[in-house]
């Protein structure tokens, strides 16, 4: 199944005319043609089937047939993640979370951070790539890049926990971790946290936890804990 993006859809919406280089994708790379079938979604857990009327390269139309609404994930995961000092690993790490199951990322610039600037459209269209390869109905949300001090002074819901390589005293995080809630995971940059960030973080409720018995880089220890998140929920 193809499946395309529309963020303005609504269950209520009956038809929808798709963009020149969507429209060149679906009559000339998919080759469809009237009277075929396409599935959007809204990124807000809707999935509609549509029925192509004009198969029009400059603007191709599609009545809405049908829609279902997909159930979201029992749980909530949000990662604070320092961007990486090379682009494509934070990229790559957007990707496959989404891939696996996310809801919101928010980059996080600490002391150590060598990356400072994020390119926030980029990343936009990587996560929504990513989505509809999978086919997934629910779109994760890209917050702006924040301060890490005035992240963790901001009120968090639910379980919350901070990854970091200090030799402390750190509980497992899959150990930690239960089913069904919602979670804000802090994943450092390549310096890790300072040791200020991580009393910080401590003060604010966030609980230090380990990812395993080896050093991972950033974007490895953030797809680490989103799978870690994810695997316990399908117990």
């Amino acid at each position: 199944m193809q499946l395309f993006f529309n963020s303005e859809l609504s269950t209520d919406s009956n038809q929808i005319q798709f963009s020149k280089e969507e429209s060149r994708h679906i009559v000339k790379v998919l080759r469809k043609s009237v009277g075929d079938l396409l599935h959007i979604t809204n990124g807000r857990g809707v999935l509609f089937t549509s029925e192509i009327i004009s198969a029009n390269l400059k603007g191709c139309i599609a009545n809405l047939i049908s829609f279902e609404t997909k159930l979201p994930r029992t749980y909530k995961l949000h990662l604070a993640v320092a961007p990486t000092k090379m682009n494509d690993r934070y990229e790559w790490f957007l990707e496959k979370a989404t891939e696996i199951g996310i809801d919101s990322i928010t980059p996080i610039i600490c002391d150590n951070s060598e990356r400072r600037v994020i390119k926030a459209e980029r990343y936009e269209k990587i996560l929504l790539s990513a989505m509809k390869q999978s086919l997934n109905c629910y779109l994760p949300k890209l917050n702006e890049a924040i301060n890490y001090k005035d992240f963790v002074s901001q009120k968090h819901d639910g379980s919350l926990y901070i990854a970091h390589c200090e030799e402390t005293n750190r509980k497992s995080l899959k150990h930690k971790l239960k089913a069904n809630q919602t979670i804000t995971i802090l994943i450092g940059p390549e310096g890790d946290f300072s040791t200020h960030e991580i009393e910080l973080a401590m003060q604010s409720g966030f609980v230090p936890v380990s990812l395993g018995s080896t050093r991972l880089r950033t974007e490895t220890a953030a797809i680490v804990a989103c799978h870690s998140v994810a695997f316990i929920n399908e117990l």
